[in-house]
């Protein structure tokens, strides 16, 4: 029976291999953590010692930082890591929209620029705020700035302009 615990026991223990693995992504969220603004890292559902531990790490500087991150990686051992790393990527997510919306607007801009005039009526379906008019005035004005070679202003203008209506909506 004793042979049989032992067995048991040596199965569901993780291997040093494992063990490493997952060490080092609990630094690498430590890493992240530190990296947070403050407001961000008060949001978070951490523990006191651990929320004081990390605001000690921001004014560290290499090794004193290791030491911490290692202090750290000691208190969390035993703390549910994926409930952290599912917040961590929560806090992450309005940052992708913002960059993905941003990248619509570029694409946006370069069609109008290029003469798809299809888009404004994408544009003005999409976004009740947004004046037809107005936008094919921008474009016109950007495209006669291209074609004479001048600085962008104009285009800056259109995208300012498709930028704060995606704002608005």
């Amino acid at each position: 029976m004793t042979d049989e615990a032992t067995k048991k026991e040596l199965v569901e223990r993780p291997n040093k291999e494992q063990q490493k693995r997952q060490t080092q992504a609990l630094k690498e969220l430590i890493v992240q953590l530190i990296a947070l603004p403050v407001s961000k890292l008060d949001g978070l559902s951490l523990e006191d010692g651990i929320r004081t531990a990390v605001r000690a790490a921001r004014a560290m500087e290499r090794t004193a930082l290791n030491r911490q991150i290692k202090y750290i990686t000691g208190l969390m051992r035993n703390y549910d890591v994926e409930l952290i790393s599912r917040e961590l990527y929560l806090l992450a997510q309005p940052h992708k929209q913002e960059v993905q919306a941003f990248h619509e607007t570029e694409q946006w801009r370069d069609a109008l620029l290029g003469g798809d005039d299809a888009v404004i009526d994408t544009v003005v379906e999409r976004f009740v705020a947004a004046d037809r008019q107005h936008l094919r005035q921008l474009v016109r004005n950007a495209r006669k700035e291209q074609e004479q070679g001048r600085t962008p202003k104009a285009a800056r203008i259109l995208f300012r302009y498709l930028t704060e209506l995606q704002g608005n909506s």
